[in-house]
C-alpha cells in the first residue's frame, strides 16, 4: 500500500547503538510521503551514549520530519481518542519495551501511543532490537507475534556466536513492512539472517 497521505507515529526507543541505521528508514517514509509523528521515551530523551547526544538525535528526529517530538505519556494519549495514526511504529523496540507491551504496562509516550493504536484496531509494526531475544524475552516476542494488529520488522541474531540470544530486525525492511500492516499483512518470511560478524 502507498504510504502516501498517511499518518505514521514513530516510537524510538533506547537501543541506541540502531538509531543510525533507524533514521534513514524514517527519511524513507517521510520520502514517501508520508507525515511521520516521532514518539520518544524517556531514555531517549535524557541519555548520551558513546552512540550520540540525546539532543542531537532529537534535533535529527525534528529536522527529518517535520515535526515536535512527543515525549510525554500526556502528549501521546489522544492519539486513541483523536484516531490520530494510520499506522504505528517501534523501532528499535527494546526488549524492556517488548516486555512491556507484551505485559500491558503503559509507562513511556511510545507505549501509550501504541496502546491507543491498538485500542483502535489499527497496525502496530515492531523492529526489535534486544540482547535477550532467545533468552527471557522470547516468551514475550512470541506474544506479540501471535496479537492481533502487530506486524513484525523481519528479525534476525545479529551476532550468533558472541550473543546468541541476540535479535535484531532488519532495519531496511521498516516500510516494506509498514506497507504490508496497513493491508493487515504480515511481510514474509519473518525470520532472517541479520549476522554483523
Amino acid at each position: 500500500m502507498n504510504l502516501k497521505g498517511k499518518t505514521i507515529g514513530f516510537g524510538l526507543t533506547g537501543s541506541h547503538c540502531t538509531f543510525e541505521e533507524v533514521m534513514p528508514e524514517i527519511q524513507k517514509l517521510v520520502d514517501a510521503g508520508a507525515n511521520v509523528i516521532p514518539i520518544i521515551t524517556q531514555t531517549v530523551q535524557t541519555t548520551d551514549t558513546r552512540f550520540g547526544k540525546s539532543e542531537d538525535w532529537k534535533n535529527q528526529l525534528k529536522d527529518i520530519t517535520g515535526n515536535e517530538l512527543i515525549a510525554t505519556i500526556v502528549d501521546a494519549e489522544p492519539i486513541g481518542p483523536k484516531g490520530l495514526l494510520d499506522i504505528m511504529v517501534i523501532a528499535p523496540a527494546t526488549g524492556n519495551t517488548i516486555s512491556k507491551l507484551a505485559n500491558a504496562i503503559t509507562d513511556s509516550p511510545v507505549l501509550m501511543a501504541t496502546k491507543a493504536q491498538l485500542r483502535n484496531l489499527k497496525p502496530v509494526v515492531l523492529a526489535i532490537s534486544t540482547n535477550d531475544g532467545l533468552g527471557l524475552n522470547g516468551m514475550n516476542i512470541g506474544k506479540l507475534v501471535a496479537t492481533k494488529n502487530i506486524f513484525m520488522v523481519p528479525y534476525g541474531q545479529d551476532s550468533p556466536q558472541k550473543k546468541p540470544n541476540s535479535l535484531v530486525a532488519r532495519m531496511e525492511l521498516i516500510k516494506e513492512t509498514c506497507e504490508a500492516a496497513l493491508e493487515y499483512k504480515q511481510l514474509q518470511p519473518v525470520i532472517v539472517e541479520k549476522f554483523n560478524y
